[in-house]
């Protein structure tokens, strides 16, 4: 997936597209439609993590949120000793 390029949030949620549960096996897959995966810039193998909304609903995104919530920890570590780590890195 191409990260570069971002669909500008709609705060309105307009709907894009329907999305369709399909039996694939033993499991269900999610079909989405061409038009929605040209407009996402996605392609067939992506990987999207996905969590729960408030009102009920599922929210799909390419990044991990535990993974953000982790490097912002890391970011406030690397601010508070910048010093000492611009020493080490010497």
């Amino acid at each position: 997936m191409n990260v570069d390029r971002k669909v500008k949030p709609d705060p309105e949620g307009t709907p894009v597209g329907v999305v369709q549960l399909k039996k694939i096996g033993n499991s269900t897959g999610v079909i989405l439609p061409k038009e929605l995966m040209a407009r996402l810039n996605l392609s067939v193998g992506d990987s999207f993590h996905t969590s729960l909304t408030p009102d009920g609903g599922i929210r799909l995104t390419p990044r991990d949120p535990k993974f953000e919530k982790a490097m912002e920890v890391a970011r406030r570590g690397m601010k508070i000793y910048r010093n000492a780590l611009a020493e080490l890195a010497k």
